[in-house]
């Protein structure tokens, strides 16, 4: 019994999950649209609404609209071409071919995207019919291909797919938890006698981290089309924003770590028989170090947590951290200044390694991220603006009617007040 209760017990537990969600909403889109399909299509079996609704209900609102006017718009335009040819030439090889070759042109001049092929493959089963059949297939599969994106869109907006902001919160977590480990682990490093295999090592962990970006980014596209359109939030350009400058930013101190990383492991060869720094050098570099890792962490618990006390906590523990890290950091400067004459070998490593903590202490600094947020903010409010012309008009016209009403009320408060 256990057997059989476990794997339903862990399906609930992930029915939150993207796969899970989209899996049951394209299952029960495209009956409902086959069913509809049934009574309107004079079709036997209009089997292109339940698969229009399959390629058109995806995880999130945005993805769902914008998948099902490519796939309309790709119909569409196939069935105009093949209506236009078959009036003037039957099925043959040469008309085969000028017509998916029109029809593609066209799909791409529509924007169907993804679905380019698909103007092709309406062209070629309108055309492949006889004359007299050649509006009643295109009616057909026209009203098809809307009643499944109809369906698919029309689910979606009776059950509002979840935002799937906190999966790609807990990747960005996830991300600085293997960043904190490795700069826990190049603290660890430069004290003692560090071979180079072990050096080596840390930095294809390094590497490797340029993987996990990519799979954050994912997650965070995902989140971010959950916020577009959705009715369920308020201020998604903002949260939208919020995480992406923030793996931006993760994204260049994943850069800085592999750089530092190769910096240790250059080290490491050079000093094969000795430590790569004195004890007293070690132990601030390391110190060094570990505040830098909790900065990435605070660093990552910000961008990721709203707006609260949590959020506020999380920022204090940035600052401080950072302000530590600096501290730390102008120390080991003034102890590797003192040694270079001592230990004048590889002196361009050193400061390397301090360049470095540099560049990823700037990343992370509140004000710089304060500032990009707001460039940001303003650098996509500026395109929506360009790319909807229309409501840019409406607005500048409201703003114009309440400045109006606000002169006119000043104006009778001023007549209110001589009359008196």
């Amino acid at each position: 019994m256990r057997e059989v209760t476990d794997p339903l017990l862990n399906l609930v537990r992930r029915h939150r999950e993207p796969v899970v969600a989209q899996t049951a909403r394209s299952t029960v889109a495209a009956v409902i649209s086959y069913a509809v399909a049934t009574q309107l299509s004079s079709e036997a079996a209009p089997l292109t609404a339940p698969l229009t609704a399959l390629l058109v209900t995806q995880v999130t609102l945005y993805t769902t609209l914008r998948t099902g006017i490519r796939r309309v718009n790709a119909v569409v335009a196939g069935v105009l071409v093949a209506s236009g040819f078959s009036a003037l030439v039957g099925l043959t090889w040469w008309s085969l071919g000028v017509v998916i070759l029109a029809s593609l042109i066209t799909g791409r001049f529509v924007k169907a995207g993804e679905f380019v092929p698909e103007t092709a493959i309406s062209a070629m089963l309108v055309l492949g019919v006889t004359q007299n059949q050649v509006a009643h297939v295109a009616l057909d599969r026209v009203l098809e291909t809307l009643i499944g994106a109809v369906v698919g869109l029309g689910f979606q907006v009776l059950f509002v797919p979840p935002v799937w902001v906190q999966p790609a919160g807990e990747a960005v977590i996830d991300l600085a938890g293997r960043m904190h480990r490795l700069l826990l682990g190049l603290g660890e490093d430069v004290c003692g006698f560090t071979p180079v295999s072990q050096a080596a090592d840390r930095l294809h962990q390094a590497r490797r981290l340029d993987h996990d970006i990519v799979e954050v980014d994912v997650e965070l596209r995902r989140a971010e089309d959950s916020l577009r359109l959705n009715p369920r939030v308020r201020e998604g350009l903002l949260s939208r924003v919020v995480m992406r400058t923030g793996l931006d930013a993760l994204e260049i101190c994943a850069v800085v770590l592999r750089t530092t990383a190769r910096t240790v492991t250059d080290l490491a060869k050079k000093r094969l028989d000795e430590p790569l720094f004195s004890e007293e050098i070690a132990d601030s570099m390391r110190e060094l170090y570990v505040h830098m890792a909790s900065a990435v962490e605070a660093f990552a618990v910000l961008i990721t947590t709203p707006v609260s006390t949590s959020a506020e906590e999380a920022e204090d523990r940035l600052v401080r951290e950072l302000e530590a890290s600096r501290t730390s950091r102008d120390t080991v400067a003034f102890q590797l200044l003192d040694k270079v004459r001592e230990h004048p070998r590889q002196w361009q490593l050193h400061g390397a390694l301090l360049a470095e903590a540099d560049r990823l202490l700037d990343e992370l600094d509140v004000e710089k991220r304060s500032q990009r947020l707001w460039e940001e903010l303003d650098r996509q409010s500026r395109e929506q603006r360009e790319r909807n012309p229309v409501l840019r008009r409406i607005r500048q016209f409201r703003s114009r009617e309440r400045a109006r009403r606000r002169e006119q009320e000043e104006e009778r408060e001023l007549e209110w007040e001589e009359e008196r």
